[in-house]
């Protein structure tokens, strides 16, 4: 007879001579144990051809259980969560669903987790997003929920992990989830994260992100990974009823005399290396060969010294400080989230403004407790890095600054969806400060490259 079975993060077929009817080209023939054999993912499609010639087999690599644990979160959906259920149900359990920070993606999946009815695994990037699931399955199922990741290792029925610890730890619990749930999946597509799911066998599969795309256009490798995007609602689409309703400015700063010139002359070195090494940045490939070709030499070396220059003139200039001073009054009485591109600058802001701050070295209890403190009105505003550009959830924040970041268009959304969280009357605002006649204008503009903005 056929059998299947779930052997490190792979899955083998046994008992069939001539399958190349049966099976998709990810299969090969392994003559080492003398069977078939792909990675776990492929589990669920050759299960379907099998039941469909009606071929009886003895499968041995499911090991997930069945879900007993009723949802006891009364919360009605609302009317296009029902929508992005419905259409993950109908593409048969998998798929991506695309809605903005603040839609309520995450109550979307724990319907999507008791209508499967099998043991889950929710996958996250951070530790503090962990939390939050662990925190939100809890609420939504009870009894006990695991966590894999940040020293713990207790595997449950339900379990939260992050993608470094579902790499890590998916060739041999690859067979005990039959749902996976990918949060911020627009993370996975990365050599490590790849692998991780690919050495699950879970036939249901559900993605979450408010920004699939890519830099490297990689989102497409989502459709295999998880499956289509089977549902999607943009922040504008949702604006007004379901999310708050917002503002969005970009204000311009003058960099000082003493600026100026630092940055003119900072730049002239950096294009003069460019333009001698015919160098283009902006082709594709031409960041990398700039970084190589700068370390060969003394003089690329001051070359990419010089850029690091002009960048931080730019991304801090003295008058963003300024303004920044007088958001601070203006909106004294508001809840303000402060981004920076870099640590140094948030610290910064902290210092001059006496405003706490969040980076990657802030613990998770004194994180926590400054968050904690945003919520209730102790602290008026939060400076950070980049660690909150996921994973916070402050429903009173209905002010966000850019003081500086990158062209990531994704980044810029997610700082945008911070604020978004709903509230009787809330009317949310973000600011971008941006150094004029700088390369930062050109950051600005590309980054703005999404509906959100126009």
């Amino acid at each position: 007879m056929i059998d299947l079975r779930f052997h490190a993060g792979t899955v083998e077929l046994r008992g069939v001579d001539d399958a190349s009817d049966l099976l998709t080209p990810d299969w090969a023939w392994d003559p080492r144990t003398g069977c078939h054999r792909a990675p776990a993912s492929a589990y669920p499609h050759v299960v379907m051809k099998l039941h469909r010639r009606r071929i009886r087999y003895d499968d041995k690599a499911r090991n997930y259980a069945t879900l007993e644990a009723n949802l006891v979160d009364k919360r009605s959906l609302r009317p296009y969560q029902v929508q992005a259920l419905d259409a993950w149900k109908k593409a048969g359990g998998r798929g991506v669903v695309v809605l903005p920070t603040g839609a309520g993606k995450s109550l979307v999946a724990v319907h999507a987790i008791a209508v499967a009815k099998r043991s889950a695994l929710v996958v996250a990037p951070t530790l503090d997003l962990v939390r939050q699931w662990y925190d939100t399955l809890l609420g939504a199922f009870g009894g006990e929920i695991g966590v894999i990741g940040g020293g713990e290792h207790r595997r449950e029925t339900l379990t939260v992990t992050t993608y470094e610890s579902a790499w890590m730890h998916m060739e041999h619990m690859g067979a005990r989830f039959g749902t996976v749930v990918f949060d911020e999946c627009h993370h996975l597509p990365t050599a490590s994260h790849t692998l991780a799911a690919m050495q699950s066998l879970a036939p249901f599969r559900l993605g979450l992100t408010a920004t699939p795309e890519r830099p490297d256009g990689r989102e497409a490798d989502l459709q295999e990974l998880i499956g289509a995007t089977v549902y999607r609602r943009d922040i504008v689409e949702l604006s007004g009823r379901w999310l708050a309703e917002y503002d969005v400015e970009r204000i311009v700063v003058e960099l000082t005399d003493a600026e100026r010139d630092a940055y003119v002359e900072a730049r002239s070195i950096y294009r003069d290396f460019l333009r001698r090494n015919g160098i283009r940045v902006g082709a594709r490939g031409g960041w990398s060969d700039f970084i190589m070709r700068a370390a060969r030499s003394d003089w690329g070396r001051q070359a990419m010294d010089a850029w690091r220059r002009s960048k931080s003139l730019s991304l801090a200039a003295e008058a963003k400080f300024e303004r920044l001073d007088d958001l601070l009054a203006a909106h004294s009485g508001d809840r303000m989230l402060i981004f920076t591109q870099t640590n140094a600058t948030a610290y910064e802001i902290a210092r001059r403004f006496l405003v706490p701050v969040i980076t990657h070295h802030t613990k998770v209890t004194e994180r926590s407790a400054i968050l904690k403190g945003l919520r209730e009105g102790t602290y008026t505003a939060v400076v950070t890095s980049k660690v909150l550009n996921e994973g916070v959830d402050v429903p009173e924040a209905n002010v966000a600054v850019v003081v500086s970041g990158s062209g990531s268009v994704r980044e810029h959304v997610q700082r945008l969806g911070r604020v978004l969280r709903p509230r009787e009357g809330k009317r949310a605002i973000l600011y971008e400060l941006v150094a004029e006649d700088t390369a930062e204008l050109f950051t600005s503009t590309r980054r703005r490259d999404h509906i959100a903005y126009r």
